[in-house]
């Protein structure tokens, strides 16, 4: 158990944030899952950095704060960073977040903290929500090892192609999906992984939340009758078993 000290536990003293980049965890769902120096964080930096400022705008309202935002995505350019760093540089401090969860874990990001460390310019983490890591705890599916592999090719040739890829992998793996793909992901699971046991969590942390844990065949069989699911998905998928081979299969 870790016990923290009294000066841990309080914010430091004064209105005032070092400068630099605060990468800040925001709510997969449930907006009261957010850490409480996750909301101090974002009271106290001179801006935010969005994937979307209305998706975040939503948030900042409901907890009654107001700070100039700007928008940094999957589509933002090299003067976009340049402009951060030189914000940075001249003495303020920016949070960065994505429209729900961890920033930078399937959403943009990464070339801005690699700017900043290469500019030995002050970048720090304040943990939270993650739908990755929501999932894998409901799935009932071995957590002592497993692989984020992101979101899923939408092309069937590209996704088949990527599932190849963890076909041999004994670690359990987690995927985003969407509703309207997820049959088609499930067939490609089943053709290329072959029958496994697969968790369909959706709407984590939502009114609606729902978990389906079963052999892939019986998902497909489920969502053939009920049709596609509505939100956005975390699809946790047993890793491979051990191998067993014939002397055929060795010599080829």
């Amino acid at each position: 158990m870790t016990h923290h000290s009294e000066k841990e536990l309080k914010w430091p003293e004064g209105d005032k944030l070092r400068p630099g980049l605060y990468i800040v965890a925001t709510p997969i769902g449930n907006l009261r899952d957010i850490t409480l120096r996750a909301l101090d964080t974002l009271k106290m930096v001179d801006k935010i950095a969005c994937e979307d400022t209305r998706v975040t705008g939503k948030l900042l309202k409901a907890y009654d704060i107001s700070k100039p935002t700007l928008t940094y995505n999957d589509h933002s350019d090299e003067k976009k960073r340049r402009d951060i760093i030189s914000a940075i540089q001249n003495g303020q401090s920016i949070a960065l977040v994505s429209d729900a969860g961890c920033p930078l874990i399937s959403d943009p990001g990464f070339k801005l903290i690699r700017d900043l460390t290469k500019e030995d310019i002050y970048v720090t983490s304040i943990p939270g929500a993650s739908a990755a890591l929501t999932g894998l705890q409901l799935s009932g599916l071995s957590s002592d090892s497993f692989c984020f592999i992101g979101f899923l090719p939408s092309k069937q040739k590209a996704r088949q192609d990527n599932l190849k890829e963890w076909e041999a992998v004994s670690s359990t793996l987690i995927a985003y999906e969407t509703g309207p793909r997820l049959l088609a992901s499930l067939k490609d699971i089943r053709d290329v992984l072959g029958e496994r046991r697969v968790c369909v969590a959706r709407e984590l942390t939502k009114m609606f939340e729902e978990k389906r844990s079963d052999y892939v065949f019986e998902h497909i069989a489920y969502y053939e009758v009920n049709g596609a699911p509505k939100g956005e998905i975390v699809l946790v998928i047993e890793g491979a078993k051990q191998k067993i081979w014939d002397d055929e299969q060795l010599i080829e």
